[in-house]
């Protein structure tokens, strides 16, 4: 599958920008009061009791286009001078940038042109055309489409909209941090995800200002560690596909990478299964949707409890724009991972009856039958003996066992999950014979 990682388009730029301060921040605050959402800040007693520390989530997934980039997005799009508005914006992106960009400008009056990857989904194509932004869809990855968006910016006249390296959109994130320590002025620490740096640098501007001894993490995706490598002065290694597709970015951004040097404690990375896990906790614990950047503060709190245990934390659930199909993966997959969902094969003598014998026995077990599939022909046992594997819904690993046992007791050998045969126990009549 192709990776969605953002590229820094290839606007000339010799120097940073001036850094973003406080006061940039607090007047991107001014500027988007009542424009957006300002999303709930709420204390989560389960996974507070689940880690150890004491948490809470900023759940920027509610904002309208489902994450923070609205924020950013918002706060540049006012600074348009009456000319630019009038020529429009072009902006690049697989999927929040885009939709941020699109929505907003379609409210102020401006003329958006999104460049995206062919790849990207159907569904963030189409809420991007739906909020009135002229759609061109070109190249493979990000980097291609970046390259397209800076060719029609020049032909066009259009102002270019950073999803990140850019002072304002940086100032824009920031403004997370003020709404989090003014519900939750005790938070000791900050969670963020980390792809180009615009929500963490932003974010890690305002809070040192408000609060100089909280410590700020980043969190990147093991698959995509730019701003890591950045930092200490190494060339990544990233790829292939992540789920955090959100902050899959290979080339950080100059304004971000200096603010982050000089303002964030360290950058954690989450691989793919502790984001897989994160996303169903939300889900799970917390009723809410997160895509896997959103979710990714949430994995590096879990995988590295040492940092967080007994502190005040705040994480940033920053988007919640995952695809059904992506999402009925991992709840599948997560069910599998905690033996809520198990595949068991038995070995049965090949005669009538017996498989709707095996069958009722599961069902006397309290297991529900997913899927059966009956296996005669690609299978090394006997002559006269079949294998017929069930996919079974169950309690969790107690039930689990428990009913792994009584089969066993009943007389069937079976594997779990495709490891070895299990003898059985004892020579029951419901298990399988071997012909003599």
């Amino acid at each position: 599958m192709p990776s969605s990682e953002h590229q820094t388009p290839p606007v000339p730029k010799t120097e940073p920008d001036p850094p973003v301060d406080l006061d940039g921040v607090q007047h991107a605050a001014i500027l988007l009061g009542g424009q957006i959402v300002q999303t709930p800040c709420v204390r989560s007693r389960t996974l507070s009791e689940l880690t150890g520390a004491e948490v809470t989530l900023k759940l920027e997934n509610l904002q309208f286009t489902g994450s923070f980039k609205d924020r950013g997005a918002l706060v540049r799009l006012a600074a348009l001078t009456p000319g630019q508005r009038a020529r429009g914006v072009i902006a690049m992106s697989a999927g929040n940038h885009a939709q941020s960009v699109a929505y907003h400008a379609q409210r102020l009056g401006i003329p958006a042109v999104i460049v995206m990857p062919r790849f990207t989904p159907n569904v963030k194509v189409e809420h991007t055309r739906a909020f009135g932004a002229e759609v061109v869809l070109h190249g493979a990855t990000l980097s291609e489409a970046a390259s397209k968006a800076a060719e029609i910016a020049a032909t066009r006249a259009l102002t270019f909209i950073h999803p990140y390296d850019d002072r304002l959109v940086i100032a824009g994130q920031g403004t997370v941090a003020l709404e989090m320590l003014a519900a939750a002025p005790d938070l000791e620490v900050l969670v963020v995800p980390v792809g180009g740096g615009g929500l963490i640098a932003g974010m890690a501007v305002a809070a040192r200002a408000i609060r100089p001894g909280i410590q700020i993490f980043g969190v990147q995706s093991a698959r995509y560690p730019a701003m890591l490598a950045a930092l200490r002065g190494e060339t990544p290694e990233c790829g292939p596909y992540t789920i955090a597709e959100g902050i899959a970015v290979k080339e950080p951004g100059r304004n971000t990478l200096t603010l982050i040097r000089r303002l964030v404690d360290d950058i954690l990375l989450a691989d793919e299964a502790d984001l897989e896990r994160a996303v169903l906790l939300l889900l799970e614990v917390e009723k809410t949707v997160a895509e896997g950047a959103g979710a990714a503060p949430l994995a590096a709190l879990c995988r590295y409890p040492e940092h967080f245990a007994g502190r005040r934390v705040g994480l940033v659930i920053s988007g919640g724009n995952i695809d059904l199909p992506v999402l009925a993966s991992v709840i599948q997959r997560g069910l599998v991972r905690s033996r809520r969902l198990a595949r068991l094969t038995l070995e049965l003598r090949d005669v009538p009856g017996e498989l709707a014998k095996a069958a009722k026995l599961l069902g006397r077990l309290g297991a529900n039958v997913v899927q059966v599939l009956h296996q005669r022909i690609f299978t090394e046992l006997p002559l006269q003996t079949t294998e017929v594997q069930f996919v079974l819904q169950t309690r969790g690993p107690r039930h689990l066992d428990e009913m792994i046992a009584a089969l066993g007791l009943a007389g069937y050998r079976l594997r779990v999950d495709g490891g070895d045969w299990r003898p059985a126990e004892t020579g029951g009549a419901g298990g399988a014979a071997t012909p003599a």
